[in-house]
């Protein structure tokens, strides 16, 4: 009796193990298929700053000072034109969706006017559940002057754009591969996706587009 009852204790574990590898596998599909789902866009663009100056509150170039004029002159003179901004993204669950979709980090290629320039990664979790949008900030930093040519008053008016002031429109793009957590541990996507891509600037409100 003894050997009978050893033997079938090794194939109900096995039985068991194999259950508990089904479900998380299943779990894990949902939430891939949770966070696909999910409908990312640019939200907003806020704390605009070229070479240390403020852009949120002008409309164009007539409204930057002689100050903030030379600072930005002097700033190109030196070969470098600083430009910090925090980049709004929203993602939207859908109502029929059945899980939160939750992502834990996002590497990320920022792409202006078609081109890209800098890479980075979003390291915080972010849960979006079903039927709800929620916002998150990726703070942007790069040098202008390293991706495009033109005087202080161009890549001011490029950069004005962006804060949605003025300027002619410009494409914003983000090229990005999110990682998810899942029952089985955190999955990252195995190719980027194009989740955003807008146009900011001009005399029209910021539109999504489809990639």
């Amino acid at each position: 009796m003894r050997g009978r009852t050893a033997t079938t204790r090794g194939p109900l574990r096995w039985a068991v193990f194999g259950g508990l590898v089904l479900l998380s596998a299943c779990a894990t599909l949902q939430q891939i298929a949770a966070l696909r789902a999910v409908d990312f866009a640019l939200d907003r663009v806020a704390g605009v700053r070229l070479a240390g100056v403020l852009l949120d509150d002008k409309r164009g170039w007539g409204d930057v000072s002689l100050t903030e004029a030379a600072r930005l002159t002097l700033a190109l003179s030196q070969g470098r034109m600083p430009l910090e901004f925090d980049l709004f993204v929203v993602g939207t669950n859908p109502p029929d969706n059945s899980v939160d979709a939750r992502m834990v980090r996002m590497d990320w290629t920022l792409l202006l006017e078609d081109r890209e320039t800098i890479t980075g990664a979003f390291d915080r979790e972010v849960v979006f559940p079903p039927g709800r949008s929620t916002a998150f900030p990726i703070a942007i930093s790069l040098d202008l002057r390293e991706f495009f040519e033109g005087s202080a008053q161009d890549l001011a008016e490029l950069a004005l754009a962006l804060s949605g002031q003025g300027g002619a429109p410009t494409s914003v793009a983000l090229r990005a591969v999110p990682t998810i957590e899942t029952a089985l541990g955190p999955l990252r996507y195995p190719s980027a996706i194009t989740i955003l891509s807008t146009e900011v600037g001009g005399d029209s409100a910021p539109a999504p587009r489809t990639p």
